[in-house]
Order: structure tokens, then sequence, then C-alpha cells
């Protein structure tokens, strides 16, 4: 194996020089000297040992991530995002895919302890679970995005879910829907609750009593949203309108409403919430509530990586907000190319 000695030899310097140039040290280092050792890493092929250097600084520059499901493009596009942030500040990420199991959720979390990454970001699949006892007990920073959780020491990034659902609710009251129902998320994550409460304060602010008005409990996908929606736009008292807590239940709807030959949005009006790539190519297409992707995951990226390298950071509650994109859906024009974004921002 190719080692520092081998390098120094061959480039004519000591070790310590060539440890300077790999690691950027601030000693500074004449550029003919450098030319030789970097010239010498290239003939010899010589790679540092990332362990060894992760004992001698105690930093692996990892951060480790854990999602409910990487296959909703939302989720996805939150993993890319956080990637790419912790990828310019130097760091590797090691993603967890809990698909939703409380089980393989917690494996995740302790294998990534145990593989000591430097920060750890969970977005959690349900409520409080046994491993929030067993994270609150590690020095690892960590970071709780997209759901709100009581775990101490954990700062969390969120979105305003209950603006961003009453906002919804109320565009769709703005076209005139008289009974707006509700296909909302399993109801133990946080998400869902705070959608769920926008949807009802909206209605109660125009007089209607959101106990008149179906409301139906399902996971976030599109098979589920497929037949929930069969259910709610089955029945005689059909809803003219459907808030749809996330854009992968809302093309399930999509699907179920045109097999039922109902037109949308003559005969149903909807309005979703995430703001996924797909939404703006369905026909109609997909209004919805669009989550800044991007500022989710730079902003908790950037509190994190300042934890790693402050440990006396304060913890925060950092909470962005939501954007309507009207489209056809809900019966706004359906602008070529799918995507119109209406300026209304909704600050906590």
């Amino acid at each position: 194996m190719v080692t520092r000695r081998d390098v120094a030899r061959l480039a004519g310097t000591s070790e310590a020089v060539v440890s300077y140039v790999l690691n950027d040290g601030p000693r500074k280092v004449a550029p003919a000297t450098r030319g030789r050792i970097l010239e010498a890493i290239k003939e010899l092929g010589y790679r540092p040992n990332a362990v060894a250097r992760s004992l001698k600084t105690s930093r692996t520059m990892t951060i480790g991530l854990v999602v409910p499901d990487n296959s909703n493009p939302f989720f996805a596009e939150l993993a890319r995002t956080i990637e790419d942030a912790g990828f310019a500040a130097g760091y590797t990420m090691l993603l967890g895919n809990a698909m939703g199991d409380d089980v393989r959720e917690a494996k995740y979390i302790r294998t990534l302890i145990d593989r000591q990454v430097d920060g750890l970001i969970v977005v959690p699949a349900h409520g409080p679970r046994g491993w929030i006892t067993e994270l609150s007990g590690t020095p690892v920073p960590r970071l709780v995005l997209d759901r709100e959780l009581e775990l101490p020491g954990a700062t969390h990034v969120l979105v305003d879910n209950e603006g961003g659902g009453h906002a919804a609710t109320t565009h769709l009251l703005q076209h005139g829907r008289q009974r707006i129902g509700c296909l909302a998320g399993l109801a133990d994550i946080h998400p869902t609750v705070d959608r769920v409460a926008g949807w009802r304060r909206a209605l109660t602010q125009a007089g209607r009593d959101p106990a008149d008005a179906p409301l139906m409990h399902v996971p976030f996908g599109r098979a589920d949203g497929y037949h929930a929606g069969r259910r709610l736009l089955s029945g005689a008292q059909r809803p003219d309108a459907l808030f749809v807590t996330s854009d992968e239940q809302a093309l399930g709807v999509l699907r179920a409403a045109a097999e039922l030959g109902l037109r949308v949005p003559d005969d149903v009006a909807i309005c979703a919430f995430d703001g996924i790539d797909g939404a703006a190519y369905t026909v109609p297409a997909l209004t919805t509530m669009r989550q800044p992707v991007d500022q989710l995951g730079r902003s908790a990226v950037e509190w994190l990586v300042g934890k790693i390298a402050d440990p006396e950071l304060p913890t925060r509650r950092i909470i962005h907000t939501t954007t309507l994109v009207a489209r056809g859906s809900c019966g706004c024009p359906d602008p070529a190319g799918g995507d119109s974004t209406i300026g209304e921002r909704h600050d906590v």
C-alpha cells in the first residue's frame, strides 16, 4: 500500500509537507514543492486513509440522513438538495430509507451513529419512537426535518403546514366550491395534523362546519390516493372539491376521477400539497402548495455544519413558508408548460 512516506520520498520532501498539501493546512508550501507532491501522488496512485484521518481529526466528514420513503418524489428531491448542500460544505451523505417502518428507521439511526457520522438529519416516518431516548444520549448533532418531535438538543426545520392547508382551502372556497373534502395523510404524522387543521380553520372562517365535509386518512402514496379517491368521489354526497395533503395522493385521485367519469375541475376541483415536478405534467396540471425544498435542505445543512463546528450553537426552530401554485385542477387557467405561481407566501 502506498503511504505518505512514499509520496514524500518521490517528491523529495518531508511527510509533514505532504500533509500540509493534502489537508490544505495553514503553512504555505512553495508552488514548485506543491507541484512535485501532486505529481508524486498521481504517479503513485496514493489515496489518503479516511479512517486514519477521522481518528486524528475526530471527524468523518459524513452526514447521515434518514427519510421515510425515498421513492416519494418529495423526499427524493429533499435528499438530493441535502446531498448537494452537504457536498458543497465538504461532507458526503449516508442515506437510510425507512420505508415507513419504525424498526427499520431505528436501525438506520443506530447504524449511522455507530458509523460516527458528524451530524444526523432525520425525517421521522411517524410520531415519537424509542430511538428518541437513545439519540438524546449521544453527542452527535441532530436535526429533525419536516416533522416536529420532542427531541432534546435537536433543531427543527419545518414548513408552515397549517398556513399552507388554510391557503389551499381558501383558494378552493374562492372558486365558489361548496363542499370541500380533505384527503389526508396518516393521522399520527405532524404535517398531516397541521394541514388538516388549516383546512378546518378555512372552512370555519367561511361559515362551514368541517364536520359536514368528508375527511379520510391514508398513507402518502399514489395507490392510496387512488383507492381513497374512488371511495370519496363515488357516493351520492361526493364533494365538489378536495384538498389533498400530498401531490402523490392527488395523482391517484386524478386517475380515480377520470375512471369515474368526473371532469376536473368542472365536477371536482383539486388542490394538493408539496410541489413535486410531476404535478405540472398531469392533465389538467395540478394546483399545489409548493414547499421550498431547496431552502429546507440548505438551511438544514447550514445549521448542522455550524453545530458540528461549534457544539455550543443553540438549537433553533426554523419555519419556511409555502407558495400557492395555481393550475388547471382547481379551475384556474392552465398555462402552457403547466406552471403558474400566484404571488402568495404564507409567513408564520
